[in-house]
């Protein structure tokens, strides 16, 4: 499975963009909702949301599977000032797109920054993944509206072992 970095934008923008990717590729996907409320940040999204590591922030955790196989696990986390008694703290998948959502919401993107961490499967990775004694690859994905206020942090775990990240360069650079 590959996952491209930059996201291109019309992956970015579509329904699903794990569902766009595997389908562009030729997988059969699936998706499962696994948790939705609210939990401790840890450190990494406390820096990436601008609050306090262990504050409370809204988190929607799901797993991906690709031609049956599980191959990522992906939580989006929201300040609970930004999502809190909203679609984005609702039960199931957001309609028709969690985008459209935080939008709905007054929020106007402005930008994103992503970061790719290899390292050791914690133990629920390893056992939700099926990777016992392998390495993850972790994105962090934090979107930052007109405002400067980062309102979306999306964290995908990728099993290293059936991941490739073709990396490429940001649409209307001219620098080397």
């Amino acid at each position: 499975m590959e996952r491209a970095l930059p996201t291109p934008l019309t992956v970015r923008g579509s329904k699903s963009l794990y569902m766009t990717e595997a389908e562009r590729q030729g997988l059969t996907s699936a998706r499962k909702m696994l948790f939705v409320g609210q939990e401790p940040a840890n450190e990494h999204v406390a820096t990436a949301l601008r609050v306090e590591p262990g504050n409370a922030v809204i988190a929607r955790r799901k797993m991906f599977w690709a031609n049956d196989v599980p191959v990522r696990i992906a939580t989006s986390y929201f300040r609970v000032d930004v999502g809190e008694n909203t679609r984005l703290d609702g039960e199931g998948f957001v309609l028709p797109t969690l985008q459209a959502a935080i939008e709905d919401l007054g929020h106007t993107f402005s930008h994103a920054t992503e970061t790719l961490t290899a390292r050791p499967a914690t133990p629920y990775e390893a056992d939700l993944l099926d990777v016992a004694g392998e390495w993850v690859v972790e994105i962090l994905r934090v979107s930052i509206s007109t405002d400067d206020m980062p309102i979306h942090a999306l964290e995908t775990i990728c099993a290293a072992s059936s991941h490739a990240f073709p990396i490429g360069e940001a649409v209307g650079s001219d620098q080397f």
